[in-house]
């Protein structure tokens, strides 16, 4: 009779579930916020936690139905079957890891520019292709590394926010809260949706499920602790930043805000010290990242759903999947601004998480879902990419097209390259 290989506990499970999440995304859209919803910077990540944490409860009821590493992708297919939109779905999930490669690439090199205020505009592009490079070669040579420093990362960071909150708090003045200081309600809600992308990682937790011991227990505690703990860690990072620090400071340090926000309790050294943490916390993102995303690509070549390239291995590593990461996040970096980066990534797993929530209210019978509860997280997530959309619209319109370009290369791929290998027009479940 075999061992069971169902290791991974409670506290474990949550413990990825932070990890993902507090990854470097706070690090890289906390200053997007303040822009936008000012003093109400806490209600927007609120709002963007509620989103997040209705659509965990998709990912919880799913993860037990569904085991497997797999995730996301096993559920779209469960539910829609072999189609040309769960095709494209699966790409757009590939490309959207992608854009939060590139978003934890630029806020690295935003946060090491601090340590060099008069370098040449080139600076910046070098730190950020050093931040993907570096990553994509400790990847291609050890990926025990990746998961040993992962771990330890995650707490220095927690350690670190933890650090931030409690020595700011004498700090803290209620005026900047006050309604007179606060975006519109729609720039706050637009905020919310922008920053959307600091919360994506929690389904991290689902790739893991079939390790989870106890499961129909487990997996849901771990999904509803890890983004709870999470909204309640970034609500109050929130609340700190803009009660402490002035408006137009944030203003211009707005892709480094969060170590601007530790020097009025931790004075300069806090600064330093927030600025190397980002410089860790970013860094072994992507590191994650590029790790993850390359045997996602590794899984969707082995179902035909990418070319057969990304299924080479070398040393048990994917490396052409590395290798085509590291070159399509290069690309995306060093094209973009981190504004639209955000707003991008946000859009895409608005999108992804959509459909999941989608994909758990059609099959709620076969998981004992709560069908209200996942029509209204489909309605929250469906209504929050179109707001998003239509704001960055106004504001930002090429973010908007870069997004449609992303889907419709994803459409196009699947439509040629999907249907000639699989074929899917005529809706053919698995």
């Amino acid at each position: 009779m075999q061992t069971s290989r169902k290791s991974i506990g409670l506290v474990s499970a949550v413990a990825i579930g932070i990890g993902g999440m507090v990854g470097g995304g706070i690090f890289a859209v906390l200053g997007e916020a303040v822009s936008l919803s000012r003093g109400a910077t806490p209600l927007a990540f609120l709002f963007g936690g509620i989103v997040a944490l209705l659509t965990a409860l998709s990912y919880a009821r799913l993860s037990v139905a569904y085991p497997g590493r797999g995730g996301t992708v096993t559920y779209i297919d469960n539910a829609f079957g072999n189609t040309l939109a769960s095709g494209s779905v699966n790409l757009m999930l590939w490309l959207s890891y992608l854009v939060t490669i590139a978003l934890y690439a630029v806020a690295f090199a935003a946060y090491a520019h601090t340590f060099f205020p008069d370098g040449p505009p080139l600076l910046r592009h070098i730190l950020i292709s050093a931040a993907i490079v570096l990553p994509t070669a400790i990847n291609l040579v050890s990926t025990t590394f990746v998961s040993r420093s992962e771990s330890f990362i995650v707490g220095v960071k927690m350690l670190l926010l933890a650090v931030i909150i409690v020595s700011s708090l004498p700090y803290l003045q209620a005026a900047p809260f006050e309604p007179r200081h606060w975006g519109p309600l729609f720039s706050i809600v637009s905020a919310g949706m922008i920053i959307f992308v600091a919360y994506e990682g929690f389904e991290l937790i689902a790739n893991a499920s079939e390790d989870i011991a106890d499961p129909k227990r487990n997996l849901p505690r771990a999904f509803v602790l890890s983004v709870l703990i999470v909204i309640v860690l970034y609500v109050l990072i929130a609340a700190v930043t803009v009660s402490t620090v002035p408006e137009a400071v944030l203003e211009k340090a707005k892709d480094y805000a969060l170590a601007v926000a530790a020097q009025p309790a931790l004075g300069h050294g806090g600064f330093i010290l927030v600025a190397v943490a980002a410089l860790l916390a970013t860094f072994s993102a992507i590191n994650a990242t590029i790790y993850g995303n390359a045997r996602l690509g590794y899984t969707l070549a082995k179902d035909g759903r990418l070319p057969e390239a990304f299924d080479a291995e070398r040393r048990n590593e994917p490396f052409i999947g590395i290798l085509a990461t590291m070159a399509a996040a290069l690309l995306i970096a060093n094209t973009f601004d981190l504004t639209e980066i955000a707003i991008i990534g946000s859009a895409g797993f608005l999108l992804i998480f959509a459909l999941v929530n989608a994909a758990a209210l059609k099959l709620a019978a076969a998981t004992g879902g709560n069908r209200f509860l996942h029509l209204l997280a489909l309605l929250l997530s469906a209504c929050a990419l179109v707001i998003l959309l239509y704001h960055t619209w106004e504001e930002n319109g090429r973010a908007v097209m870069i997004f449609g370009g992303f889907i419709a290369l994803s459409v196009l791929f699947e439509s040629v390259y999907g249907r000639r290998v699989r074929g899917h027009f005529l809706n053919r479940p698995y």
